[in-house]
């Protein structure tokens, strides 16, 4: 298709936006949600926990570093579209290998530029996420109304089973191994594989369907359940896998891994108005005070008022809204964030979550190699 036509992006509540193509042809329908990342965006494209959504950039160029196949959080771009203020059509960067436009065009992916990405970002601030379609093929606004409503959307929708892995699998693993780690992929983004593996961890990733029992008999050190799309309520079938695997094994979630834990330890869930998404989020560990700028990427949050107090401590809240941003279990091996330690994109203050997952690891094996302890006559 010819780039820079005429394109129109239609909200549920009758919203409407014109711009112009920069991608691939097409209308699909998606969650409209923000960014507020000044750069990342070819780790946010390729992101699964964007899946069933259209990205809008709040920083207004995008584009300008190109993109380069180093970057990416998964095989493929899993965004239904990207909206931003300006395209950059010609990179400079030294690792580049190829412009955004291109990028989307060859994968098939809608992108449009032109919006008023601050008007529409503020409109989701007020009114919240919502039901979307964008288009390049020329159809009507009103028409592009109607296809947004009649979108299903994802709240109860099981939207893990689009980015899972169809079967286990080993990634690279370093040469001197300390721990085996089975990550359950809900979505999982690359980064949180090469941290592991960085930590001294063999990596074996295994599909959201895998049964705690089969997970179990690989012989693990600890659990990490990953990041991913959609409402944690919709995935019933694997919070009762979880439940299975409390007090076996250490276990680490991280997003959607950290609601899906809320759930399997007896919390509840809700959708946010506009989700947390961007590299820029404060976030108070409440035993020391300190603040970790933070990625996020999440639409739904667990209850922070849910969870047993009597097993579960709160550890990490949200300094922008208060929400629940990480929990320990009082007795067993088990804890969790809602933020990305891993970031791509964002900064580096959480990355030492990861040894904390290996020193939990290394502490659980030393107590379970310990003899139990003998009665005195």
């Amino acid at each position: 298709m010819e780039d820079g036509r005429d394109a129109l992006l239609a909200l549920e509540d009758g919203r409407v936006f014109r711009g112009r193509s920069f991608g691939a042809a097409g209308t699909p329908c998606g969650e409209i949600v923000f960014n507020t990342s000044m750069t990342g965006y070819q780790e946010i494209l390729t992101d699964p926990s964007y899946a069933g959504q259209i990205v809008t950039m709040t920083y207004p160029l995008i584009g300008n570093t190109g993109v380069n196949p180093d970057d990416t959080e998964s095989e493929r771009i899993q965004v239904e579209g990207l909206i931003v203020k300006e395209c950059c059509r010609v990179p400079s960067n030294w690792r580049a290998r190829r412009s955004l436009p291109d990028y989307l065009r060859s994968q098939g992916v809608v992108g449009i530029e032109g919006v008023d990405t601050r008007a529409l970002t503020l409109h989701i601030r007020t009114v919240g996420a919502m039901k979307s379609a964008i288009s390049t093929d020329g159809r009507s606004a009103d028409e592009l109304i109607e296809m947004a409503r009649a979108w299903p959307g994802l709240v109860g929708r099981d939207m893990v089973q689009h980015v899972t892995c169809a079967e286990t699998y080993h990634w690279d693993s370093p040469a001197a191994r300390r721990f085996r780690v089975v990550v359950y992929d809900f979505g999982c983004k690359q980064n949180i594989l090469r941290l592991l593996a960085a930590t001294g961890c063999e990596v074996l990733v295994v599909p959201a369907t895998t049964p705690a029992s089969e997970a179990l008999a690989l012989g693990p050190d600890g659990f990490l359940l990953s990041n991913g799309p959609g409402d944690p309520a919709g995935v019933p079938h694997v919070v009762r896998e979880i439940r299975e695997m409390l007090g076996t094994k250490p276990i680490f979630g991280i997003c959607l891994g950290h609601q899906l834990l809320g759930l399997a330890l007896g919390g509840k869930t809700y959708k946010l108005k506009f989700g947390h998404r961007g590299a820029n989020h404060p976030v108070k560990e409440i035993a020391t005070g300190k603040v970790d700028i933070t990625s996020q990427n999440h639409g739904f949050c667990v209850d922070i008022d849910s969870l047993p107090a009597n097993e579960v401590e709160l550890t990490h809240v949200n300094l922008n809204d208060g929400t629940l941003e990480g929990f320990r279990h009082r007795r067993l091996p088990i804890f969790a964030v809602q933020y990305h330690p891993e970031a791509s994109p964002g900064p580096h203050d959480s990355r030492r979550l990861f040894d904390e997952f290996t020193e939990m690891m290394a502490g659980y094996s030393r107590s379970a190699a310990q003899p139990a302890a003998c009665e005195e006559p």
